[in-house]
């Protein structure tokens, strides 16, 4: 262990007299050890915070300006693309591929889109309202926005949700979930170098029963975005009922893969083993319930299993490994717990459902990609978010079955509908009760598109034109135009 990550606030950093190790998934080895944050952190970053946009001089920058900062944090990140790479890779078991080929490239480019348009989101718009008066409406930012962050994409999502809050004019208290809490922290030094007044982002690391409840409830804030569980996100909500305050939630998801008897089953079954084993299956998104239907069924079912079972477990270092390590012990205990509910409930394991015996691993929280089958409705494993490598295959008949299976969760994230026949998938499209359908495709997430879900998938959107105007508030200015200068107003009382 040699890494040593102090928090950032008011444009310093911090070392605290508590710390926590931080643990490679890969290996079970310390890599790091992190400042944790206690009441007295907090209480410095809310102050620094409402100070730097009630009185610093960040609100009183140009609009080019704020764009010549959110351009420097782009080119920070891709000048430290290869030391992000590892670091992601190191503290969240997600391959080097991954990190080196997906999250930081994805980070950067979030932050160049932004610095690219957020100028034109930010136009106000002039109404005329009949010939008496018209109207400007203008979109401010929030004010002081906390932005709290999951385990599974730390960087990406850091970046996701701070672009578009700093573009809108907000300051930041940016939480990293205490798993992986080592992007977010180095993040901050780019963000310092960059320039950025002090307070403007506060980086604290700690976990949300320690500082959650002050950091959200506290009336300095005025935003809370949040990913994450649906039970944080319900008690975050909880914690910001206090003092009312605009909310962002994206939480959990068991999403439905729907494919038809006319697709090319190979790009089907490769695809389809992506939706749910990248990222060790460790996605919001991740299409965790696959339909198919019954023409094909036991074709795509054989093609998938035999795929699974050749994907390559490894360590998160080689670039030849296709599926690290869950993030901790606690979590493959609960997917196992998962599993074994599923078993008792019906379902049967055609595939995985274990801890591999590979020697190399054994340190390490891995788990088989898994397939279970025979799963009803009724199960827990069909209806709760499991996050891991576990997919439900099951055989639908036609359209209609499949959107109603598809939509008997609670969730409402995303889908998939895999058919050469555009015109069907549109209209299923349609009936999908999801925030994103993918059409022929999965997990294409575009900087110009809003992402969010529904239902106890939560609200709000990132992401986007969409996206970005939530990290604002819309005033309305009215102004009178009556020919001699006397409203209507004026008669009311008027003697």
């Amino acid at each position: 262990m040699n890494l040593k990550c102090p928090l950032y606030i008011n444009g310093q950093f911090i070392e605290t007299s508590e710390k926590q190790n931080i643990l490679n998934p890969s290996t079970g080895k310390v890599i790091a050890e992190a400042s944790l944050a206690s009441t007295k952190e907090v209480e410095l970053a809310l102050s620094a915070a409402r100070e730097a946009f009630d009185h610093g001089p960040w609100p009183q920058f140009s609009l080019l300006q704020r764009r010549e900062f959110i351009a420097k944090i782009a080119q920070g990140i891709l000048d430290n693309a290869s030391e992000l790479a590892q670091l992601e890779m190191q503290n969240t078991g997600k391959p080097i591929k991954e990190t080196t080929f997906m999250d930081i490239p994805s980070s950067a480019k979030t932050f160049e889109f932004m610095a690219d348009n957020f100028i034109d989101y930010l136009g106000d718009e002039k109404l005329s309202i009949l010939d008496d008066a018209k109207a400007i409406l203008i979109p401010e930012p929030m004010g002081v926005v906390v932005l709290i962050v999951p385990w599974n994409y730390p960087l990406l999502i850091t970046c996701w949700k701070l672009a578009s809050a700093l573009a809108a004019g907000n300051v930041i208290i940016l939480k990293p979930s205490s798993f992986t809490p080592l992007t977010a922290l180095e993040l901050a030094k780019i963000i310092h170098n960059a320039g950025l007044p002090a307070g403007v982002v506060n980086v604290i690391n700690g976990t949300g029963a320690k500082i959650g409840e002050e950091l959200c409830a506290d009336k300095r804030v005025d935003m809370i975005s949040f990913t994450g569980s649906n039970e944080t996100g319900r008690q975050i909500l909880q914690y910001s009922s206090k003092h009312v305050k605009k909310s962002i939630m994206e939480l959990g998801g068991k999403s439905a893969s729907l494919i038809f008897n006319d697709v090319d089953i190979e790009v089907a079954v490769n695809s389809s083993l992506t939706s749910i084993f990248l990222n060790q299956g460790q996605m919001c998104t991740a299409m965790s319930r696959i339909f198919v239907q019954e023409g094909i069924y036991d074709k795509f079912l054989a093609s998938f299993i035999e795929k699974a079972k050749r994907i390559k477990l490894g360590l998160a270092d080689n670039f030849q490994t296709q599926m690290g390590p869950l993030i901790s012990d606690a979590q493959r205990k609960k997917i196992i717990a998962y599993i074994d509910k599923a078993k008792a409930e019906g379902g049967k394991v055609i595939c995985g459902g274990k801890i591999p015996e590979n020697a190399e691993l054994k340190n390490g929280y891995f788990f088989e990609p898994t397939v279970l089958i025979d799963v009803g409705a009724h199960s827990h494993i069909f209806k709760e978010e499991v996050f891991g490598p576990v997919v439900l295959i099951h055989k639908f008949s036609g359209s209609d079955e499949a959107v109603t299976l598809a939509n008997s969760v609670d969730f409402a994230l995303a889908a998939c509908i895999w058919t050469k026949d555009l015109f069907l998938a549109q209209d299923v499209a349609g009936k999908i009760n999801a925030g994103t359908v993918w059409i022929n495709t999965y997990g294409m997430f575009y900087n110009q598109l809003p992402y969010g879900g529904f239902k106890q998938s939560g609200f709000g959107k990132e992401l986007g034109r969409e996206g970005f105007l939530e990290y604002t508030r819309l005033k309305n200015i009215i102004i009178d135009k009556s020919p001699d200068g006397k409203p209507l107003v004026n008669y009311w009382y008027g003697f």
